[in-house]
């Protein structure tokens, strides 16, 4: 039987520290860390790599819930998934293991709170982005990729898959930069 721990945060500026060293401190053996959001299972592959990786007898350890997901469905999906390979999944704050019935009670509860807590989040931003907007000091999102480089790149015949990974991006993303030239 091993403990494995699963920490996350959901951008890069934030720090794993706390959480690894609580998985550690309560005797994970493996502690496996991610800087991505948990609003979907999109892009975790730290999180796949520990699910795939447990076995009969295992416990998965997160320091709290929303660490594991921030959707309900997703959650439950992710602890039957445990299940299925025969794995518990506990939740270090509040202490709460699917070992036993009301465990399960006790996570569907704090699994929809964590949902409840990212519409509220979204909401928040939204509310600010409109207010900066109104006040006039919004200038949108950080641009990540250099347009006229896809642009350049795309005139010299290059195909749209091709630029994506000189730039490391999706090719959806080429499209849309493409697209809006």
């Amino acid at each position: 039987m091993a403990r494995i721990g699963y920490a996350r945060v959901s951008t890069i500026d934030q720090d794993l520290d706390g959480q690894l060293a609580r998985l550690e401190a309560e005797g994970c053996s493996i502690v496996r860390a991610e800087k991505v959001s948990g609003a979907s299972r999109d892009g975790r592959a730290e999180l796949a790599t520990v699910i795939e990786f447990l076995r009969t007898g295992d416990e998965l350890m997160v320091t709290r819930l929303d660490r594991l997901g921030r959707d309900t469905r997703d959650v439950l999906n992710l602890i039957h998934e445990c299940e299925q390979r025969g794995a518990f999944v506990t939740v270090l704050d509040p202490h709460v293991s699917t070992r036993g019935e009301m465990g399960h009670v006790v996570l569907t509860v704090l699994g929809m709170v964590a949902q409840m807590e990212r519409r509220f989040i979204k909401e928040r931003q939204r509310e600010g982005i409109e207010r900066a907007k109104a006040e006039g000091v919004y200038r949108g999102g950080k641009v990540r990729l250099d347009h006229r480089r896809i642009a350049a790149l795309h005139s010299e015949g290059l195909g749209p898959a091709a630029i994506a990974r000189m730039v490391g991006c999706s090719r959806m993303q080429v499209y849309r930069i493409l697209r809006s030239a």
